[in-house]
């Protein structure tokens, strides 16, 4: 099943740029019914809960590697360079130099029939000059994903057990399989009610592409920007207010505070903007300074968490290597676990080594690629507890990882050009971070703690699942382009960085760097006020996510706030008993914009033509 998904996934942005991923949701419904029918006739040939939920996660995994931020980002990079290079832009001299070639494509041969179409990719002369690339990257790609799968292991007993956080977008996987799928869950009057508003409004937006007599229904045109033109609050931009069925479901599993936090920061950056403007700072150009105050977020948030897990960690590395000596309190580790914690060390180990071997390889300075990815696995880190307490529909960390800080707090030649040149390679894996892999192992692992999966199996899967879904990834690419034709994508994005950087030669950035640090102390002085005050209703982790002005958090700040005022009235006036009366319609509107909207965007991408889609 990895493969066709995979393969669907490298097509298109829409199923990876939300944290509930359509198209497994879509396979685990069909795979419940079906579930169902088995029951009736051969009830011991049924998949259980545990099987299920593992098909899901493995779905999920592939599907998100092949996405939006991952491989459709990283794949259009190989090629780029070589063919874009012009006389006017002067790459040849510029960088060409410094791309180590085993990592990219060169023949401008090969490259045509990617670009311009009407080829094939099973010639000879293609598959050989991408087998190495290709083979290197995905090596590259997998260490990432054990040390990703060895960190969500050593930090999921601390999380799962002791903080027991919510997990939100695992709610409607596990309700869905409850005893390998109950005919109970389908037989709800509201889930059907929810599916039949979600799934109207997509049938009818999408027949408006077939008619445009059937009318648009207006759930995301709205924008109430233009509305302010007067200075300063021109400033304010571009502010949609959008209504996505989908989101409105998923959020409303979010904690009440969460959800409150994220459309009240929104309002609160977007105030920021309108202050500089006001107060008409030029020295400061860039003020608020958005990515850089994200940035410094987001690490203070990995930290805060780090520090929070101090004994439950100090606790794991005494039963990897001092058995003996671990200490008998309420955060000691299991016997059972102590082999599971070894086997997490291992992948650390295997993969980090790799990574380093590799960008050592490529011609990175040893300093520079700890540096680096340490950054990089802290907002991993920080964007996986996100997931796992927030669990909010979407998530966009949209330059703010070490290819563009690191520049910013210690200047460009501090680097060098082969390091530069590596970080535009790693624009694919830096970009914005919405399908990043970790967060959904995470949430397996959950899965496989409330299902009694085998921890072991679940991480076997895991692992497979990623190898599936980078070859499937890299394939799908090129299959579809070689026949297709391909306009560069984000490939652009990469090497404009580096030419700005190469060409310019920036130096230290005082105000981003400040601004990092502001970002940071403000995460970390909510977190004291969320300790100190019990009625403190702003949650740190917010603060970050809802940054996004320019894409997802704008997209989703108006669907935030109609489910928390929904749970608000609810909790207040009916308390929990209606809190849990109202889940089946939110499971509804998830159900029904995942099942006709996806069916708008499956057909789209198979007669190749934009119908609709139900998310942006």
């Amino acid at each position: 099943m990895s493969i066709p998904h995979g393969f669907f996934s490298i097509q298109t942005p829409t199923p990876t740029t939300v944290s509930l991923i359509y198209t497994a949701v879509l396979t685990l419904a069909f795979l419940v019914i079906l579930n169902l029918l088995i029951r009736i006739w051969r009830p011991k040939a049924t998949l259980t809960q545990g099987e299920l939920l593992t098909i899901y996660t493995m779905l999920s995994l592939s599907v998100a590697i092949s996405g939006h931020d991952m491989l459709q980002v990283l794949a259009p990079i190989l090629g780029h360079a070589f063919w874009f290079a012009t006389p006017e832009n002067e790459w040849s001299t510029l960088f060409f130099r410094y791309l180590p070639r085993w990592l990219v494509i060169e023949d401008l041969q090969v490259l045509k029939g990617l670009y311009q179409g009407e080829s094939t990719l099973y010639f000879a002369s293609h598959m050989k000059a991408w087998l190495t690339p290709v083979f290197f990257w995905s090596i590259f790609l997998l260490a990432l994903m054990l040390v990703m799968v060895g960190l969500s292991i050593i930090i999921s007993r601390q999380w799962i057990q002791h903080e027991r956080l919510s997990y939100p977008v695992i709610q409607l996987p596990l309700s869905m399989t409850q005893q390998g799928g109950q005919i109970a869950f389908f037989q709800s009057k509201l889930l059907w009610l929810g599916i039949t508003i979600s799934g109207g409004i997509d049938l009818i937006n999408g027949l408006h592409a077939f008619l445009p007599v059937v009318p648009l229904l207006p759930v995301r045109t709205m924008e109430i920007g233009n509305l302010f033109t007067e200075e300063p609050w021109q400033a304010m931009g571009w502010t949609p207010v959008c209504f996505f069925p989908f989101a409105i479901g998923l959020s409303f599993f979010m904690p009440l505070d969460l959800l409150f936090s994220c459309w009240v920061f929104y309002w609160v950056w977007k105030m920021e903007l309108v202050l500089g403007k006001a107060l008409g700072w030029r020295s400061l150009p860039e003020f608020p300074y958005l990515k850089p105050q994200a940035s410094g977020g987001y690490l203070g948030l990995a930290l805060i968490v780090l520090w929070k897990s101090r004994r439950h960690l100090r606790q794991v590395v005494t039963q990897i290597f001092l058995p003996n000596n671990a200490k008998d309190d309420v955060y000691s580790i299991p016997s059972h676990f102590q082999s599971y914690y070894r086997i997490a060390a291992i992948l650390i180990l295997v993969g980090t080594t790799t990574i380093v071997l590799f960008c050592a390889k490529s011609g990175m300075s040893l300093g520079v690629i700890v540096l680096f990815f340490v950054f990089y696995f802290l907002l991993v880190f920080a964007l996986t507890r996100l997931r796992a307490e927030l669990g909010p529909p979407v998530h966009e960390l949209y330059n703010i990882g070490p290819d563009q800080m690191l520049p910013k707090i210690f200047g460009v030649r501090f680097f060098g050009p082969k390091n530069l040149t590596m970080f535009a390679m790693f624009w694919g894996v830096n970009r914005a971070h919405r399908c990043n892999p970790m967060p959904y192992q995470l949430e397996g692992l959950k899965l496989a703690d409330r299902t009694r999966i085998s921890a072991y199996r679940l991480v076997l899967a895991m692992i497979l699942a990623s190898c599936v879904g980078i070859l499937t990834g890299f394939w799908g690419f090129l299959h579809v382009h070689y026949r297709d034709g391909f306009d560069g994508g984000f490939g652009a994005e990469a090497f404009r960085h580096l030419q700005q950087w190469l060409y310019f030669m920036p130096d230290f950035d005082g105000p981003s760097t400040g601004f990092m640090g502001i970002g940071f102390s403000i995460v970390v002085a909510l977190t004291m006020l969320r300790q100190r005050f019990l009625w403190w209703t702003l949650h740190p982790a917010a603060y970050p996510l809802a940054s996004s002005l320019n894409w997802s958090m704008s997209w989703m700040w108006s669907s935030i706030f109609v489910s928390w005022l929904v749970k608000w009235i609810l909790l207040k006036h009916g308390g929990l008993t209606a809190y849990r009366r109202a889940i089946p319609f939110f499971f509804g509107l998830i159900l029904g914009d995942y099942l006709v909207g996806g069916f708008w965007n499956i057909w789209g991408i198979i007669s190749h033509r934009y119908i609709y889609t139900f998310w942006h």
